[in-house]
């Protein structure tokens, strides 16, 4: 296929050969990887690089890139070895002769600490920088001791600082080596940040000082460019359906059970972000129908939202659908379901189960948010999307929703979400849909699901 680039691509291009340390901050569906791979096929051209490696998400390593190569025919001539597989497999993948190496973020540590004193590679591109926005993990330790190698480095995300612009911190310093953000977090934090929340020492949340925002994305704008795909892209219409369903009156008292417990357990502490998130996991798990034992056993409570998803199935006539679900029970109870409707479900394993979506093959597609990360295009397969269960991640709900709503995409994207009335579904869709998903709203949501629960336990 030839490639004719939108002038924000050729300006993403030319970004990218001109700056030893780049940022493509583009929306989803904008075309990052094939910008990349063009700017990098040009610099192989003058010389100015030599072996790229490029560390992305795993599915997205198994098959965007190659596929991308594949695709264009500007491209075709770079010859791609992908690193994964056993340890034996990685190895061979290393030692073969070619111009991108692709590999998962998950093999970063393994990737240094076996070939550190051997690195061939001058250029490397991050397949969603935002992976990189723990500066406590051991992905970015591991990278960062070998930035000094890299005389060009490229981050790619549509998504820098989903909760925070603290998150920013870590994936400039991959980029620039601490040059506009400085060398610590803790300078970072300091100059910019004042503490939020905090239970003496420990601080849960910091917040922005005023004029701190402005400030820091001036201190980037030079390397990091930011686009949104609506200023550029005449994407298809997308229409977002709520479909409220009553759980029976049993999982109702099982539902304000739990939270009565939780808040028995909770009374006289500070609610943080980690019991919060243990609460609102037990909670929506409930809402879903199912939820796990203390012997982590399943305990199925009602079918409503299956019989909801069979409704959205039913009501598509025959046309494929794509089904988010957010725990293993929600998984195994849909497909369950689905058999005994005389329906197959496929879950997303691998490349060959992508070529089968967008070739139509496959109708009801089953996949993990967490799994349908950056860089999937699904977009070729069907335009309808329900949401079995819902995340609290901003992130995650909006990478998800991009693998049908994209560039590519002829028809109006239908997005369904199945909502429990009465439940913490609902603190969910309306964070998600107010795009204010953060530690804060999720402490802000359990606090106030804890209140109405703590006056109906004092009634009764």
């Amino acid at each position: 296929m030839n490639f004719k680039p939108w002038d924000y691509q050729k300006y993403a291009i030319n970004h990218v050969m001109d700056h030893n340390a780049a940022g493509l901050f583009l929306d989803m569906g904008m075309g990052k990887t094939v910008s990349s791979l063009t700017a990098i096929d040009n610099l192989l051209f003058l010389g100015d690089t030599n072996k790229v490696i490029v560390i992305a998400p795993k599915r997205v390593a198994e098959d965007t890139w190659s596929t991308e190569v594949e695709k264009w025919d500007h491209l075709k001539d770079l010859r791609i070895s992908i690193i994964l597989g056993t340890p034996r497999q990685r190895d061979e993948a290393v030692k073969k002769d070619a111009d991108i190496y692709v590999t998962s973020r998950d093999n970063v540590v393994w990737l240094v600490d076996n070939y550190f004193k051997t690195w061939k590679w001058d250029t490397c591109i991050i397949d969603e920088l935002s992976s990189f926005k723990s500066s406590k993990a051991k992905r970015f330790r591991a990278l960062k001791k070998v930035r000094p190698y890299f005389k060009r480095i490229i981050g790619l995300t549509g998504t820098p600082a989903p909760n925070s612009l603290i998150d920013l911190w870590p994936q400039l310093y991959l980029l620039d080596g601490g040059q506009r953000l400085g060398r610590t977090i803790t300078g970072y934090r300091e100059q910019y940040f004042v503490p939020g929340d905090r239970n003496q020492h420990i601080v849960y949340n910091w917040n922005l000082k005023e004029g701190a925002e402005d400030a820091i994305h001036n201190k980037i704008s030079d390397i990091c460019i930011s686009m949104m795909a609506k200023d550029y892209l005449d994407l298809p219409e997308r229409i977002d359906n709520k479909i409220y369903i009553d759980i029976p009156k049993s999982a109702k008292d099982k539902y304000k059970e739990l939270e009565k417990d939780l808040i028995i357990q909770l009374d006289g502490e500070d609610i943080t972000a980690t019991n919060a998130a243990v609460l609102t996991g037990k909670l929506l798990q409930i809402a879903n129908g199912a939820i796990y034992s203390e012997d982590h056993e399943v305990v199925e409570i009602h079918e409503e939202k299956l019989n909801a998803l069979l409704d959205i199935i039913e009501a598509a006539n025959g046309k494929p659908v794509l089904v988010f679900y957010s725990f293993k029970h929600d998984l195994a109870r849909i497909m369950k379901t689905l058999k005994d409707n005389k329906l197959k479900g496929q879950v997303l394993e691998g490349q060959e189960d992508i070529k089968k979506w967008n070739n139509g093959e496959i109708s009801i597609l089953l996949l993990h948010p967490a799994s349908a990360g950056h860089g999937l295009n699904l977009q070729y397969g069907g335009n309808i999307v329900a949401w079995f269960g819902l995340p609290w991640s901003l992130e995650l709900y909006q990478q998800a929703n991009a693998r049908l709503h994209r560039q590519g995409q002829k028809e109006t994207v239908v997005i369904h979400h199945i909502i429990a009335k009465n439940t913490v579904d609902e603190d969910v869709i309306k964070a998600l849909s107010s795009k204010e998903i953060n530690q804060n709203v999720l402490l802000e949501a359990v606090k106030a699901r804890l209140k109405i629960a703590s006056v109906q336990c004092e009634q009764k």
